[in-house]
């Protein structure tokens, strides 16, 4: 599914959701503690952007707001694998709540030289055969034993801008995991979540700020490159995502006082407003999956607020954030960032864009 609007042209190229990355700052680690990082903070479609940190969350949200935030857990499935032939094979499975052991999709690396019916062995592990021919991004792979014999020998899949030597990722088992995690199924972190502490937790319940839980397993469809020249030509991988009753009713009684919704990361987005979706305008809970590309122009449902990190160009996550706010804001937003030295990508800083809220000035203070 794409955006319920078509996009004008100028809006659907994937060239035009692009930036320069001379002077980007990629972070390598997390800061300490996480809500130390930068905060860009933004009015949704005007006003100057303000730099201040995300423990300042506190004292920029108001009574009332709701965050809403994914619970889902990352799980170790980047594995290394050997051909008969000695030849090294790299695999990130992804798990989608309906494979059996016969048939869990993976990405492969590199893909063509596997055949169809190869056998591969996993370092340390179980063997497993690879189903079908190349040319598809995501493979069947037949695992013995299944998907929980392999993954006591994965590791935990970090971006490709992240390079770490093998075997030496510990302390990414603890930093590329937020402090909501609970739900194992995610192959790639919702980042925005990480800034968050038990402390400054504590502070927005003081403050009246509530909070609220989704869960949306992040599969590959959050970071395959867009190889189309238009958005509405690129197809979203499948993800699955859950919301319960709870948290349902957690943004109705929110929306109903005047309070803001604000969603904590573009993974959060997607599930609110697909299940708005399936609920023809109204949010409504359960379990189901989504290929919801979110791109301009979006009539968004749910959002009153976005916290996300700064993402690659040319990306789905992207063209969300600017569906949000509009594509050129968000441009202007990241070029100034860029100057002023913020950290980017999954270990970076954060941006936060917000509607005002009626009676609280323009930026809801």
């Amino acid at each position: 599914m794409v955006a319920n609007d078509a996009a004008p042209a100028e809006d659907d190229e994937v060239a035009l959701y692009d930036y320069s990355e001379a002077g980007v700052r990629i972070a390598s680690a997390p800061v300490a503690p996480r809500d130390a990082a930068r905060l860009l903070v933004a009015g949704r479609h005007a006003g100057a952007a303000r730099h201040q940190v995300v423990r300042d969350l506190p004292e920029l949200l108001l009574p009332g707001d709701l965050l809403v935030v994914n619970d889902t857990r990352v799980l170790p499935v980047r594995l290394a694998a050997r051909r008969a032939s000695g030849g090294a094979v790299e695999l990130l499975l992804h798990p989608t709540g309906r494979d059996d052991d016969s048939a869990i999709l993976a990405l492969l690396q590199p893909s063509a030289r596997v055949r169809e019916r190869e056998v591969l062995t996993v370092v340390g592990g179980p063997r497993l055969t690879v189903l079908d021919p190349p040319g598809p991004e995501l493979r069947r792979v037949a695992i013995e034993g299944g998907l929980a014999a392999a993954l006591p020998h994965g590791e935990l899949p970090l971006p490709p801008y992240l390079p770490r030597e093998p075997g030496a990722r510990e302390r990414d088992r603890v930093d590329y995991q937020t402090m909501f995690a609970a739900a194992p199924g995610a192959i790639a972190a919702p980042t925005a979540g990480l800034h968050f502490t038990p402390e400054l937790l504590d502070r927005l319940a003081a403050r009246g700020v509530g909070l609220a839980r989704i869960t949306l397993h992040v599969g590959p469809g959050t970071f395959l490159p867009v190889r189309a020249d238009r958005l509405s030509r690129h197809a979203m991988h499948e993800e699955l995502y859950e919301i319960t009753a709870a948290t349902v009713a957690a943004i109705a009684a929110a929306k109903a006082a005047g309070g803001r919704v604000i969603a904590v990361g573009t993974t959060t987005t997607r599930a609110l407003e697909a299940a708005a979706q399936a609920g023809a305008g109204t949010l409504v809970a359960g379990r189901a999956r989504t290929r919801l590309l979110i791109r301009p122009p979006f009539r968004f449902a749910v959002l009153d607020g976005l916290l996300t990190n700064f993402h690659l160009p040319r990306t789905t996550l992207l063209a969300l954030v600017a569906a949000f706010s509009s594509r050129e804001r968000l441009l202007e937003l990241y070029r100034e960032a860029i100057a002023v030295g913020y950290r980017f990508y999954s270990y970076g800083d954060a941006m936060l864009l917000l509607d005002p809220r009626a009676g609280a000035g323009a930026m809801g203070r």
